[in-house]
């Protein structure tokens, strides 16, 4: 045997023992290292639109009064966030049923559940996309705001663009595998919880997006 041959033998032998020790499927384990470096993203993202908050000097925009809708003559201050919120909260439930049912082996009732988590992320990034429009129709803009300091524009479409970016990518991430799962292309079912700690994920980071940007 050569060198080469016992070097590539001992590399995968530790890997299998450390797969041993900590009792964790590889997919489970790349998942956490990529939301983890998510988290780093997010954070950064989130600690640098708070930093500039404080620090402008130009008046910041009033959250209930730039995100309100009018609806037979009345205001409503945050109506279109707050139901965002809980389609998007709704849809981590739903996601954690279908984990539920997929290790029951309920490969019908998995599938259906995950696309009906799918269909409330392609929900919210509507709403989201709603919301753009209605901002982009007063001014707002990246690099501009009518109704006050000009990095409110810049802060809003770079953070919840990532974001929504990222339930998008869910959304037909989660498609495919509600697909699959249903044709029976797994034998084991932790691929729907793989997809279920990205979807929890995505939802927890809006939390906080919502509490720090529309509640602040």
């Amino acid at each position: 045997m050569s060198d080469k041959t016992a070097g590539w033998q001992g590399m995968v032998a530790d890997w299998s023992g450390d797969r041993e020790a900590f009792r964790v499927p590889w997919g489970k384990a790349m998942m956490w290292i990529f939301l983890l470096s998510d988290t780093f993203i997010f954070g950064s993202f989130l600690t640098g639109y708070m930093s500039v908050r404080i620090s402008t000097t130009a008046a910041w925009p009033n959250p209930s009064e730039v995100f309100s809708l009018t609806i037979g003559g009345t205001q409503l201050p945050l109506i279109l966030i707050a139901i965002m919120t809980f389609v998007l909260i709704t849809s981590s439930g739903t996601m954690a049923m279908a984990v539920n049912y997929a290790y029951r082996g309920e490969r019908a009732v998995c599938s259906r559940l995950m696309l009906l988590t799918a269909a409330l992320g392609a929900t919210f990034v509507c709403m989201q996309a709603f919301e753009w429009s209605k901002l982009i129709g007063e001014g707002v803009r990246p690099w501009a705001n009518p109704d006050g300091a000009a990095q409110f524009g810049a802060c809003f479409f770079m953070i919840t663009g990532f974001h929504g970016l990222h339930v998008t990518a869910g959304v037909i991430y989660l498609s495919i595998i509600a697909a699959r799962v249903r044709r029976g292309h797994y034998e084991k079912y932790d691929i729907v919880e793989i997809a279920g700690l990205y979807w929890h994920f995505v939802d927890l980071v809006w939390v906080f997006i919502f509490a720090l940007f529309y509640l602040w």
